[in-house]
């Protein structure tokens, strides 16, 4: 454990910075476009959902291409972490300080954005971007989840292994998805995806609702992604980063072979 903190402390950092970075446009935005007391609040929801949708995916899409996110791998997910872990290419050590770093990121972003921003970010509308179970339940919310987390998981397994070719791109789609699930997904379960992105949010606003869905489905829905890509023999996943094709140092597992 000692050794692993060591010689790993800055991916750790740079995963908590990211997800940390990730809640501060996440809160921005919403208060750009949710808050009651925004021009934007004129717009119709769906349109307005596809402005947070694309706002998050360039979000994402950044983070993933940066430095920084090339050097980490750009889990930002503790389900990502878990998922990767699963398949042999996240030590156990390393999978725990990542999802801790998570956690703890997630928290911080967020708790500077209500030093910065105050009552914005907890107004109605934005409500400390809060993911919670829509009209439609408890079950079609966990469901949904569920799903989002398996197609997700389903595309960097189909890029980084099985379609080498397309591994690139893995960040690019990853963004596309976002969006996607932003804009029509988000009235079924708030659009987690992530736990520790729900969990800043509910730590924040003091909003459990449902939180155990964005706790347990995400992993659930990427882990069986996981298992099907085994039980179908596909091809080993060369690494645990979303990005592979830079000189950033790895800390992974890694069996990613650079063809350039």
């Amino acid at each position: 454990m000692t050794e692993a903190v060591k010689r790993h402390w800055p991916e750790y950092f740079m995963e908590a910075t990211g997800l940390g970075a990730f809640m501060v446009s996440a809160s921005v935005f919403a208060v750009l476009l949710f808050h009651p007391a925004s021009p934007a609040s004129e717009l119709p929801m769906l349109v307005r959902r596809m402005l947070m949708g694309l706002a998050m995916a360039l979000t994402a899409i950044t983070l993933i291409y940066s430095p920084w996110g090339k050097q980490s791998g750009a889990h930002f997910n503790p389900a990502v972490t878990l998922t990767f872990a699963r398949l042999g290419r996240v030590a156990p050590w390393d999978a725990a300080f990542y999802i801790a770093a998570q956690f703890i990121g997630g928290a911080t972003g967020m708790a500077l954005v209500i030093i910065a921003a105050g009552a914005l970010v907890g107004a109605p509308g934005v409500n400390y971007v809060a993911t919670i179970p829509g009209a439609r339940g408890v079950a079609v919310a966990f469901t949904a989840e569920v799903v989002i987390a398996f197609v997700t998981m389903t595309m960097v397994l189909l890029t980084t292994a099985r379609v080498p070719r397309l591994a690139p791109f893995t960040g690019l789609f990853a963004g596309a998805l976002v969006a996607l699930y932003i804009t029509l997904e988000a009235p079924l379960s708030g659009m987690s995806l992530n736990p520790a992105r729900s969990f800043a949010s509910a730590l924040m606003a003091q909003l459990w609702t449902g939180f155990w869905i964005y706790l347990t489905a995400p992993p659930l829905g990427m882990l069986i992604a996981a298992e099907l890509h085994r039980l179908s023999a596909g091809p080993d996943v060369p690494c645990a980063k979303l990005h592979h094709a830079n000189t950033r140092r790895c800390i992974f597992r890694c069996r990613y072979v650079r063809t350039s």
